[in-house]
């Protein structure tokens, strides 16, 4: 079946649907996580991105607090945000296109391939390339893996990026008000950014943005301008000027094909800071992964914060030591920043 005006239907005419239950509990709930989201140097291994399981306390759940390590060094230059499940409610986007795509490659009907929304989910945590070669039912000791993997990518990132817009892939509510609020110094701890003092000419006053994500980087750069009035028409312009320009405010943009290694490494996350002008100590990570929480470790992150919102839940997520909290929705992920501002 040819990924067109078919494929597309399908896809927007389920661009509304749910899927319930993936979620699981923690909705509402910021956690603080009882053990460091990224140890001192000396105590960290940039090669070891094993997780190990750390408990939530339950005197915590009301609160996104973290301890001493909020003001370990100094204030956050920068925040790094994964998209998909983090800034994006795309997640129905991308399952659709994901069905499209794997129906292709066995001709069959993408209304009826066998693939449900759970094993979609769980699948987000591996690179595109990667996840695709999973869903046909390939191992990775497979010799054809990384070619099939690599084949079905590509026609995924064709077809996925070309139907991004404000409605498949808009921002979770509140996020772009976070994101400006970030980025202009609103938030309590913030202040201006001198860019004599390592900080970058292209970003407003507060602390820098950066995303990066497991899919391709065009697929970053179309969400971000999706979502941004400057370069969508699917956006209205907002009344404040500052809440018209969220897409020139990254300082950094990367997916996973312009990055040396995927996430869970932290290629992506130093590639990022170093276009920020900032060591990873001055930044945290914000993702709904596993792997996010990897990836913070691995490039020395002064911190990871991960969502309940995105591909997993509160019971996957608070066994990753990476995660210093657990947000259940965007106000509760302000201020969990702002600990560390």
């Amino acid at each position: 079946m040819a990924l067109g005006v078919v494929a597309k239907a399908i896809l927007l005419s389920a661009a509304s649907a749910t899927v319930e239950g993936f979620l699981g509990g923690g909705l509402g709930i910021a956690r603080e996580m009882a053990s460091p989201a990224c140890p001192p140097p000396s105590a960290r291994r940039s090669s070891s991105l094993a997780s190990t399981a750390s408990s939530t306390s339950p005197s915590s759940a009301s609160t996104a607090s973290s301890t001493a390590g909020g003001s370990e060094g100094g204030g956050i230059r920068g925040v790094i945000f994964d998209i998909d499940g983090t800034l994006a409610d795309s997640w129905n986007l991308g399952y659709r296109a994901t069905l499209t795509v794997l129906a292709e490659h066995r001709g069959e009907d993408p209304e009826t391939y066998p693939l449900t929304a759970e094993e979609y989910h769980y699948g987000c945590r591996y690179t595109t390339p990667e996840r695709l070669a999973r869903h046909v039912g390939l191992d990775p000791a497979d010799p054809s893996f990384d070619s099939v993997g690599e084949e079905l990518g590509r026609k995924f990132d064709d077809y996925y990026v070309a139907l991004v817009t404000k409605e498949t892939a808009g921002f979770y509510d509140g996020i772009g008000d976070l994101l400006v609020r970030l980025n202009c110094g609103e938030l309590s701890g913030s202040e201006g950014i001198d860019a004599s003092d390592g900080g970058s000419e292209s970003t407003g006053d507060g602390v820098q943005l950066g995303a990066l994500t497991n899919a391709c980087v065009a697929y970053a750069h179309a969400v971000l301008k999706a979502n941004c009035p400057r370069h969508s028409s699917d956006v209205p312009p907002a009344p404040d000027a500052k809440d018209d320009s969220i897409y020139p405010r990254f300082s950094s943009i990367h997916g996973a094909d312009s990055v040396p290694r995927p996430k869970p490494y932290g290629d992506g996350i130093r590639k990022c800071c170093e276009e920020m002008n900032l060591h990873p100590s001055q930044v945290i990570y914000v993702g709904d992964a596993p792997t996010d929480a990897r990836a913070a470790v691995d490039a020395e992150c002064r911190a990871a914060i991960g969502v309940l919102w995105g591909s997993n839940d509160e019971e996957c997520l608070e066994k990753e030591e990476g995660f210093r909290a657990l947000c259940g929705d965007v106000e509760e992920l302000g201020r969990a920043i702002e600990k560390y501002l």
